[in-house]
């Protein structure tokens, strides 16, 4: 089974964080990291694989500091790696990023058929939650997003997926090759070893570029993109904070400000 997981690299949560003059998330402010929602999408796939055999390749586009992502992934236990790196990606929306990450999903699977594409459910920095549909079309496969439970049938080849919504629970089941999204709920991603830190190193990373994948340039990039950010405000400082010292009773001045404001 060959599972290919799409990751991404995003500003640290914990960083500044704000737009360019140009309506474009600011990467400048602070140190990237891998999207925390895709850990779930690589232990998924470490799992499938561990329990049923194959290999998983960790995949992302961006600059160079994107490759962190996928070294996050070898860490994590995944095989191999492709990072897309090309100047004419920058400024991709969540269309021209399905679009290069579609052809490279189709490159990996020229050197052997990819059984399973997953992604996470969503990218912190975006939270559009629309690249795992949209890959999909890309592909011409059929999709299961928002997987809390994800199992795999090597034999039937079919995968099946929970889905956890607010009235409902959801059971899916597609052929396999298919585009899985996960959530959170689905697992609790490991903590990369020492040991597998330390093999990851020696692990590929495979960096192919736009005209490598027979991407048009002027198909992705700002020059392709269909949405923009018309506007973005700073969120406003709050001014009605309470601070309460404790002197012995601020349990019970907690309590007052809470039935006081109707809170409980």
């Amino acid at each position: 089974m060959k599972i290919v997981v799409c990751v991404k690299h995003v500003p640290d949560l914990q960083a500044e964080r704000r737009f360019t003059d140009d309506g474009r998330v600011d990467r400048g402010q602070g140190d990237g990291t891998l999207n925390e929602l895709d850990e779930n999408a690589v232990e998924a796939a470490v799992a499938l694989v561990e329990a049923h055999g194959g290999e998983v390749v960790v995949l992302t586009m961006g600059p160079e500091d994107a490759e962190d992502a996928v070294r996050r992934g070898l860490q994590m236990g995944a095989d191999t790696a492709v990072h897309v790196l090309d100047a004419a990606i920058e400024g991709s929306d969540a269309f021209g990023t399905a679009e290069v990450l579609a052809a490279a999903v189709r490159a990996i699977g020229a050197e052997g058929p990819v059984d399973l594409v997953v992604t996470g459910m969503a990218s912190l920095d975006g939270l559009m939650s629309v690249v795992p549909s949209l890959l999909s079309a890309h592909l011409g496969l059929p999709q299961a997003t928002l997987a809390a439970e994800l199992t795999v049938d090597p034999e039937a080849r079919t995968v099946r997926v929970r889905r956890e919504l607010d009235h409902a629970t959801e059971v899916l089941e597609a052929s396999l090759p298919a585009v899985v999204s996960v959530t959170d709920q689905a697992n609790e991603p490991r903590y990369p070893s020492f040991k597998g830190i330390m093999a990851a190193r020696k692990k590929p990373v495979v960096t192919w570029t736009l005209a490598d994948l027979g991407v048009d340039p002027s198909d992705v990039g700002e020059a392709g993109a269909r949405t923009r950010v018309l506007e973005a405000t700073p969120r406003p400082p709050r001014e009605d904070r309470v601070l309460i010292t404790d002197d012995g009773d601020a349990g019970l001045r907690l309590a007052a400000y809470l039935v006081e404001n109707r809170l409980v």
